[in-house]
């Protein structure tokens, strides 16, 4: 057994488990062995959540239901794991053996009822054979994967919480029972053909997800053990399901909003071959060598990642000039300096850099991912900024993009173009921060920035983008609340139901979909169940702009009062003041006002607007009307 577990083991004979839960990542950072996160998982099978939660109340606690077409209770131990080495509890809830379909169908089951994030349906090649005669041909698998299609479409819409489905391997004892190689041809065309359209199906449901089990068990050698299939009905091994785990804490984490937004990289040795201050720029490599061209390799996947909405940064010990002149000129490089958010480069620890980093992104901490090859200044950072998501890599290049990729920071549910767009965003922002320098008062600034806001419906096509706002979005969170995409809908849906995007752009560029609000109304008052704003836009005037809509829009709709709350999380204590800024009263003032403790319930008789800031520019308001000017 690995480091890992043993310490786990330590900290459970002494009773500390729970207390020390904050302490788990770290203690796991490196498990990447066969069975590592099993074995974590079969430690902390007995912890108590309620202990972990009055030691450390802001851990994520994920519902994850399972079922299958076999038996799939194995899944739990390495899934527990793997939720543990990134900061989650899970709460399993299991189906029963071979009863997936009543399962995700019984309105009145244990798996609806628990309400879960993630129901895993586990499905394997029984999926499609238990439905085909004793005697069979191609011809009747297909039209197995037919009827297994359709039930699989009507469970990404019945099902409970976000469906995850998997593609099903084929197993070689099946296909060898066709002695012709033409009907084997047609057997292996017929099951791609059913993995390709169960993974299509994810295009038109929003709550399905798929798992391509292919490159796992590329990867990770034997589907299963033949014994352990036919004595006990396990047809998926242990070693699969520590792989399939492992891609269900990225997609927990990314159900969840903890998704890393800046990768931050070292250079020597990581992003190129060679010490640049022993070697100069002639004498490091990306290309030309086979070790250069690992690196090449490197840079190629980096530079994808960043297409996707990855932030890069740099963090070197280095002079900063000769790093800059690299960037620009060397011949070898995929990445330059335009794809760098933030390129620090200097002598100092890194843990401080990277802390820097984040503050000149406007980013927490825990939304960064360090990848360094050197084992000291790895230590230094757990020890130093543990918020920080730590990859280890080491002298062998060929193995980074794997490392980098083994943990998918990355992940997410869907991406928007807001995400594609985020490079860019953060090259505006560089150049909104020279405005900034320039003028001689922050309100010269805000009027010179030009500003625009409007406030309305969101389009369908939005919903997924709203939902990751709501997950993502912790220092402008005035509930600490995210939702999932179905939540939204489901949330948004009905009489009374109010949900609306704030959408900002100004001198240098369009922001996109910026903010949201959603509410319900009661009687003559509305009610706010949460309302969010991406950090980039804080401090225009754009959540002044908003609320002044949204206090203008309820007076118009004949609405006697708006209410709100405010709920005090870890990040959102810059917006503490922000509702009586805006004219709002606590609704106990003898109790709640000023508490920083517990939740705030303000009140708006909309008697008195607020007015939208001089410098902003409306373009869109609540009720459709389009605006053109300030307000």
């Amino acid at each position: 057994m690995t480091k890992g577990p043993d310490r786990l083991r330590a900290l459970r004979e002494r009773g500390l488990l729970e207390k020390s839960y904050d302490r788990v990542p770290a203690l796991l950072a490196d498990e990447d062995g066969p069975g590592d996160a099993a074995a974590a998982g079969r430690l902390l099978a007995g912890i108590d959540h309620d202990a972990v939660l009055d030691h450390h109340p802001h851990t994520p606690v994920v519902t994850v239901a399972v079922t299958g077409q076999s038996t799939v209770g194995h899944v739990v131990d390495p899934l527990r794991g793997e939720l543990a080495r990134h900061g989650m509890l899970l709460r399993a809830v299991l189906g029963g053996h071979g009863t997936y379909l009543r399962d995700l169908t019984d309105p009145a089951g244990e798996l609806r009822a628990a309400a879960p994030d993630l129901t895993l349906c586990l499905l394997d090649a029984e999926t499609l054979l238990s439905q085909v005669p004793a005697v069979w041909r191609p011809e009747d698998v297909e039209r197995a994967g037919e009827e297994a299609l359709d039930r699989c479409a009507a469970l990404a819409a019945e099902a409970p919480g976000t469906l995850v489905l998997n593609t099903v391997p084929l197993p070689r004892s099946c296909c060898n029972q066709l002695v012709d190689h033409r009907s084997r041809a047609r057997l292996g065309a017929v099951w791609r053909e059913f993995n390709a359209r169960l993974l299509r199906l994810t295009e038109a449901a929003d709550r399905l997800v798929v798992i391509d089990l292919e490159p796992l068990i590329g990867e990770g050698g034997p589907v299963t053990d033949p014994r352990l299939a036919r004595h006990a009905g396990v047809r998926l091994g242990a070693g699969l399901l520590a792989a399939y785990a492992r891609e269900i804490g990225h997609l927990a984490r990314a159900v969840r909003g903890r998704v890393r937004k800046c990768l931050v990289l070292d250079l020597d040795d990581t992003l190129w071959d060679g010490v640049l201050g022993e070697d100069g720029p002639d004498g490091v490599a990306a290309a030309g060598t086979l070790r250069g061209e690992a690196f090449g390799a490197f840079q190629k996947c980096v530079k994808q990642l960043a297409s996707q909405g990855v932030l890069l940064a740099v963090s070197s010990k280095n002079d900063e000039g000769l790093v800059r002149e690299t960037l620009a000129s060397h011949p070898d490089l995929v990445l330059r300096g335009p794809d760098f958010a933030a390129v620090n480069a200097n002598w100092e620890p890194k843990d401080g850099n990277l802390a820097d980093i984040a503050r000149t992104l406007d980013l927490a901490p825990d939304a960064l991912v360090f990848a360094d090859d050197s084992p000291a200044e790895r230590a230094q950072v757990r020890l130093g900024a543990p918020e920080v998501a730590v990859v280890a890599l080491d002298a062998e290049p060929a193995l980074h993009v794997t490392r980098l990729l083994a943990d998918g920071w990355f992940d997410t549910l869907r991406l928007t173009d807001e995400d594609r767009a985020r490079t860019g965003e953060y090259r505006r922002r560089r150049e909104r921060g020279a405005l900034r320098a320039g003028a001689g008062s922050y309100e010269e600034f805000l009027r010179a920035l030009e500003v625009s806001v409007g406030l309305g419906p969101p389009r369908r096509h939005e919903l997924a983008r709203v939902s990751q706002l709501t997950l993502r979005t912790n220092q402008f969170n005035l509930t600490g609340v995210g939702y999932t995409e179905a939540e939204l809908a489901r949330r948004a849906a009905g009489p009374g139901r109010l949900l609306l995007v704030a959408r900002s752009a100004d001198r240098f560029g369009d922001n996109g979909l910026v903010g949201a609000v959603l509410g319900s109304v009661a009687g003559e008052v509305l009610e706010l169940d949460g309302m969010w704003l991406s950090c980039r836009v804080l401090g225009r005037g754009v959540e002044q702009a908003c609320l002044a809509l949204l206090l203008e829009h309820a007076r118009e709709l004949g609405l006697a009062a708006v209410g709100a709350r405010y709920v005090p999380t870890a990040r959102n204590h810059r917006a503490r003041d922000f509702y009586p800024s805006c004219g709002f009263t606590p609704a106990d003032p003898g109790g709640s006002e000023g508490s920083t403790a517990g939740p705030v319930v303000f009140h708006h008789d909309l008697a008195r607007l607020p007015q939208a800031p001089d410098h902003v520019r409306i373009t869109e308001t609540p009720g459709g009307g389009r605006a053109d000017g300030p307000r």
